[in-house]
């Protein structure tokens, strides 16, 4: 708003007299309408940028800082393995060159790709042939190291639906028929798994029941709404809770022995505000995460461009830098970051993940 001056006249000095004569442009209160009309699509266009500017401000600010000397692995770190693992073509040799990479770091978790379900949550055993050998192969190389079998789908429109019961009931049976293979646990990965999907919560109760003794359960999950209200809004706006809340998170966690969250495909264009993201991330994880859960943070080493991802700005270094950050001081042991993927990670990967998050002391 401009600053009155004496020399303006009042908004009803500005206005025609009631019998003047039209001005070019149509009537008085037509033109006001547009002018209304005017500035709404201003606020409209201008409101996206504003937020895009503030919430720009605020991820560069969660960026700054130093990390706590003590934010480093607890020993239970995870990586995410492909399928190359259980369908015969890794051997001895790629056995022996992840062990070289991980001996002497803090991973205790290896999630092997044995999947993915059939739409309707079954999987035939003949894509996984050699899912035994790998397990027992992976652990000979590794003492103290659990493998997981990674089972997951996409839920889009025509693909696997954790509505339907028939679905879940394939799902459960799968879990207790891959465990015949010799794994540690089994670990889901649904996407898009919209917040508050109570399906996946009938799955994980179910496949709790069918586990074997000491077996773990474990899940991939959404990023979490980085301010209250943002989940409801992407679910008017897109038309699904994209974003999961704290709540759910807490309800999903207590079901399982781990849950990583997949803190990548930000869309972040810089390290500096990816590092806040991942920091925002961590933060708000650690609180809604009962410790008696592992909580994973996932950090990228896959390089392909996205418009989600830019290879650039989702760095190893940025991410470790915003868990670290993020977990500040919290001295939970049962925390770690999951490294996502072993065919992808490059040896400037491997190395920034031991540089910047350390052995286990």
């Amino acid at each position: 708003m401009q600053p009155h001056r004496e020399d303006q006249p009042h908004r009803e000095d500005r206005l025609p007299a009631r019998d003047a004569a039209p001005e070019p442009g149509g009537t008085p209160s037509r033109r006001r309408s547009w002018r209304r009309a005017s500035q709404v699509v201003v606020i409209l266009v201008s409101l996206p940028v504003l937020v895009l500017a503030v919430s720009g401000i605020a991820l560069y600010l969660y960026g700054l800082g130093t990390p706590s000397p003590g934010a480093v692995t607890r020993g239970r770190d995870a990586v995410w393995l492909g399928h190359a693992w259980v369908d015969g073509r890794n051997g001895d040799a790629q056995v022996a060159a992840l062990a070289a990479r991980l001996r002497g770091t803090g991973v205790s978790d290896l999630y092997v790709h044995t999947g993915p379900f059939q739409v309707d949550g079954t999987l035939p055993t003949s894509l996984y042939p050699r899912a035994g050998w790998a397990a027992d192969a992976l652990r000979q190389a590794l003492p103290g190291v659990r493998v997981h079998a990674w089972l997951g789908q996409r839920l889009d429109p025509g693909l696997m639906d954790l509505s339907s019961a028939r679905t879940r009931d394939n799902i459960v049976r799968t879990a207790a028929q891959v465990m015949t293979a010799g794994f540690d646990g089994v670990h889901y990965n649904f996407e898009p798994l919209d917040s508050g999907d109570v399906g996946l919560l009938d799955v994980l109760d179910r496949t709790r029941a069918v586990l074997p003794r000491g077996r773990l359960l474990s899940l991939s999950v959404h990023q979490l709404e980085p301010l209250p209200g943002l989940s409801t809004a992407s679910e008017l706006v897109l038309g699904r809770a994209a974003l999961w809340t704290a709540g759910y998170l807490r309800e999903v966690a207590r079901r399982l022995d781990q849950v990583a969250i997949m803190t990548y495909d930000t869309a972040q264009p810089t390290q500096a505000l990816f590092s806040g993201y991942v920091r925002r991330q961590t933060a708000l994880a650690l609180a809604a995460v009962p410790p008696s859960t592992t909580l994973l943070i996932g950090v990228p080493a896959y390089h392909e461009p996205t418009w989600t991802h830019h290879p650039s700005a989702e760095t190893m270094r940025a991410s470790i830098r915003g868990v670290r950050l993020g977990i500040g001081g919290d001295p939970r042991p049962s925390f770690g970051v999951a490294v996502y993927v072993d065919f992808t990670a490059t040896a400037a990967d491997w190395d920034g993940y031991r540089r910047d998050w350390g052995a286990p002391g």
